[in-house]
C-alpha cells in the first residue's frame, strides 16, 4: 500500500515532490517551455492541457490517484532552489497490486537540462521508492527504439529488455514501435526460484 503522506524523495542535486494546487503554474511553465521538445514523445494535448486551470484540476487527480495507491507522479526542481523551476517529470503510472506488484514508469526532461545525468538520478530514487516503500515486485518502462538517451538511463538503472511491441502506442501523431523493459525489486526471488509477495496485498 502507499503510505499515508505525500512523499518528497531528495537526491544530490534533486527534489521530486508531488505539487499542490498552488503549484500550477510553476507545472504548467515546464510544459510550455517543453511543448515542441515533448511533441515527439508524448500524446497530443488539447489546448487546455497548456493552461492553469487545467493543472490546479489535475495536481488534485494525481494527489487522488496516489491516497488511492494506483499511480504517483512526482515533479523535479532544484535541490538548491526547490520552489524554483520545474525542471522535469516522473511518474509511476497503473500500479497493479495482487499477484503483480508491478507499475509503468514514465519520465521527462526539460530540453535544456538534457546530457546531465539528472534524469538517471531522479529514477534511481524514484525506483528505490517503489521497491522500498511501495513494496513493488516489477517497474516497466518503455521506450521508441530510436530514443538513444532513454535507451541509456534505463540501461545505467539496471533495467533488462524484455522484447520489443510493434505499434504499441500513438504518440507524436503516429503509431510508435516500443521497446519493453523492466526492473526487479532486488531480493524478491526465493532459495527455490519463486516470487515472495508483501503480506498484506
Amino acid at each position: 500500500m502507499a503510505p499515508a503522506e505525500s512523499p518528497r524523495l531528495e537526491t544530490e542535486r534533486l527534489v521530486l515532490f508531488m505539487p499542490e494546487s498552488r503549484d500550477a503554474e510553476r507545472v504548467l511553465g515546464y510544459f510550455e517551455r517543453n511543448r515542441k521538445h515533448l511533441e515527439r514523445w508524448e500524446p497530443s494535448r488539447p489546448a487546455s492541457f497548456y493552461t492553469e486551470p487545467f493543472w490546479v484540476r489535475q495536481l488534485e487527480v494525481n494527489r487522488d490517484e496516489f491516497r488511492s495507491d494506483r499511480g504517483l507522479r512526482m515533479f523535479l526542481a532544484p535541490r538548491k532552489h526547490p520552489e524554483g523551476q520545474i525542471l522535469g517529470v516522473a511518474n509511476l503510472s497503473n500500479i497493479v497490486r495482487g499477484v503483480l506488484q508491478g507499475c509503468n514508469l514514465g519520465y521527462s526532461l526539460d530540453g535544456e537540462q538534457q546530457n546531465q545525468g539528472l534524469m538517471t538520478e531522479a529514477l534511481g530514487a524514484l525506483v528505490e521508492f517503489a521497491f522500498g516503500p511501495l513494496q513493488l515486485h516489477r517497474v516497466s518502462a518503455d521506450y521508441q527504439p530510436e530514443n538513444d538517451a532513454s535507451a541509456r538511463v534505463l540501461e545505467k538503472l539496471g533495467f533488462e529488455k524484455q522484447g520489443y511491441a510493434e505499434r504499441l502506442l500513438f504518440l507524436g501523431g503516429a503509431w510508435r514501435d516500443h521497446v519493453l523493459t523492466a526492473k526487479f525489486r532486488p531480493g524478491d526471488e526465493g532459495p527455490d526460484g519463486t516470487s515472495r509477495m508483501p503480506l498484506g496485498t
